[in-house]
């Protein structure tokens, strides 16, 4: 596999993440002719974090027009000015998202095949459904020369599709880069007690109270101290909330970058109840086993029964019984936690993900 892409990559996204700007620029830097990446603004109520430049991809931004709600399966995108950004970069192959719903990728798709250019697919997978949306699904991601999966999962889902399987790439999605600091040494016993750490943004859909319940159940010698670091629309709601269900609950606020280590070099276990968790992989490269609820499978690769736990979501029970299994040993969590140092340092990182990047694009250079 060659370590860079010889030609100039162009990359469509609907919106641009802040926590996928480092991927971006990892892989322009891979990129000898460099990369364009052409991206809109989310709607307000999707609460996205986004960033206007990057530091090695030129950033071109596209207006989205966006038809109904995000979250509805009804919703549809278009960017205007995508023609002309094609034009102006003429990007030797194109990355866009595998997702029909954003109405100008077809107008994409025929530009490149005008030129005769690759096209390759990017996404989480395609579930089955047999719906009436379904063969318009199939169709577009058959005219794509490669598809880019986050998961295995999602790479299982495509090949049902009909994606050859010789041209799907799983590149497990990964937010930060290998670790570069050492694995934390813990002792083999909680001192004085366990601690359990939650880093994200506060939002019903991380399911913060059932967090809360479930420490308050803990039986009192392993009670833990509860650490929520974020900030969010559900920050006054959740304290209040805390007073009744779990008062030892502690709210520290937003942190970011360096900020955050002193809390994951504290911490015993990370636990993430709800959907999202781009904090489990930085987590996981301090040696913490982690208790994360199922998902779309991007969770999958990452999350394995050497490392941690994932459970069902909504099911407050089971994150009960798994929260108080993980705190009854432990010597086991700091075997888990060095699992997960492992898997984050060799397996799934930015560099790894990179790499797959660059190899779908060298596999299907004309």
């Amino acid at each position: 596999m060659q370590n860079c892409f010889d030609g100039r990559l162009g990359l469509i996204q609907r919106v641009l993440p802040s926590y996928r700007a480092p991927f971006f620029d990892a892989l322009a830097a891979s990129c000898v002719g460099g990369m364009s990446l052409f991206a809109g603004q989310p709607l307000p109520r999707e609460s996205i974090a986004t960033v206007s430049a990057l530091g090695r991809a030129h950033f071109s931004q596209a207006h989205n027009l966006h038809f109904l709600n995000p979250q509805s399966r009804l919703y549809f995108c278009y960017q205007q000015g995508l023609s002309h950004w094609l034009e102006t970069q003429n990007p030797n192959a194109l990355i866009v998202e595998a997702n029909f719903r954003y109405l100008s990728s077809p107008a994409a798709l025929r530009w490149m095949r005008q030129r005769q250019r690759p096209v390759i697919g990017w996404g989480l997978g395609a579930p089955l459904d047999r719906g009436p949306l379904s063969a318009l699904r199939a169709r577009f991601l058959g005219q794509f020369d490669a598809m880019i999966a986050y998961s295995a999962r999602g790479a299982e889902q495509y090949a049902a599709c009909g994606c050859p399987v010789d041209r799907i790439f799983v590149a497990p999605n990964a937010v930060a880069p290998a670790p570069t600091q050492a694995l934390p040494q813990r002792a083999d016993f909680f001192s004085p007690q366990p601690v359990v750490l939650f880093v994200g943004r506060l939002q019903a859909r991380k399911r913060i109270p059932s967090l809360l319940v479930a420490c308050a159940k803990i039986p009192a010698p392993l009670q833990p101290r509860l650490v929520i670091v974020g900030d969010g629309p559900e920050l006054d709601n959740l304290r209040m909330l805390a007073q009744s269900l779990y008062p030892a609950a502690e709210f520290v606020g937003a942190k970011h970058g360096a900020e955050l280590a002193p809390y994951f070099r504290a911490a015993d276990i990370f636990v993430m109840p709800g959907t999202g968790g781009l904090a489990v992989q930085e987590a996981m490269s301090y040696g913490l086993p982690v208790i994360v609820a199922k998902g779309d499978g991007t969770q999958d690769d990452l999350v394995r029964a050497e490392n941690g736990w994932q459970i069902p979501p909504d099911d407050e029970a089971a994150l009960f019984s798994t929260l108080r299994e993980a705190l009854s040993d432990a010597a086991r969590l700091r075997e888990m936690g060095a699992a997960s140092y492992r898997i984050v340092a060799h397996e799934i990182n930015l560099e790894s993900m990179v790499g797959v990047f660059v190899e779908a694009l060298n596999s299907v250079k004309p």
